[in-house]
């Protein structure tokens, strides 16, 4: 694994994520960050698990995946290039709500949940910038969700989807 720090510049200019952010913030959010890369069909994370960081998707795919009693294992969304995966490490209890699982060869930067908790009770400008971002994203993924479950409706209704 590779430590991120050196590469500040190159990553603000390459992940939607760090687009626009101070440099500042970007140093905070890359401290301690590190490269990795994952095989098809690997599991970044399961389910349950302590999770103690987010990763920001370089290159590949991710399967987001959730348990079903009835069906096993149910593929919820798949994240790309320029995603963000996993929120899980902002809130009690501290565990992933979703299993991921590569799809393709995967690269990502995994940054350190822990540190970004605390430096962001102490640093209340870089704080309210994070939660933003996190913001953002979290709206697009409840809107692809919203589309997700009208398409669904629709298949059930024997009704053609229609955009929303």
């Amino acid at each position: 694994m590779t430590t991120l720090q050196s590469q500040t510049p190159a990553l603000t200019s390459k992940h939607p994520f760090l687009i626009d952010m101070d440099p500042r913030h970007v140093e905070i959010l890359l401290h301690g960050a590190t490269e990795q890369q994952f095989e098809p069909g690997e599991i970044i994370f399961r389910e349950g698990e302590p999770a103690n960081r987010f990763y920001l998707i370089n290159w590949g795919e991710v399967a987001l995946e959730t348990k079903c009693p009835d069906y096993g294992m149910v593929h919820v969304q798949t994240l790309h290039r320029g995603d963000v995966l996993g929120w899980s490490w902002l809130f009690a209890p501290f565990a992933w709500n979703f299993q991921a699982r590569t799809i393709k060869d995967t690269r990502v930067i995994a940054c350190d949940g822990a540190h970004l908790l605390v430096t962001s009770e102490e640093d209340d400008e870089f704080g309210h910038a994070l939660m933003k971002r996190v913001a953002h994203v979290t709206i697009r993924r409840l809107q692809g969700a919203r589309r997700q479950l009208i398409q669904v409706q629709s298949v059930l209704a024997g009704k053609p989807a229609t955009s929303a």
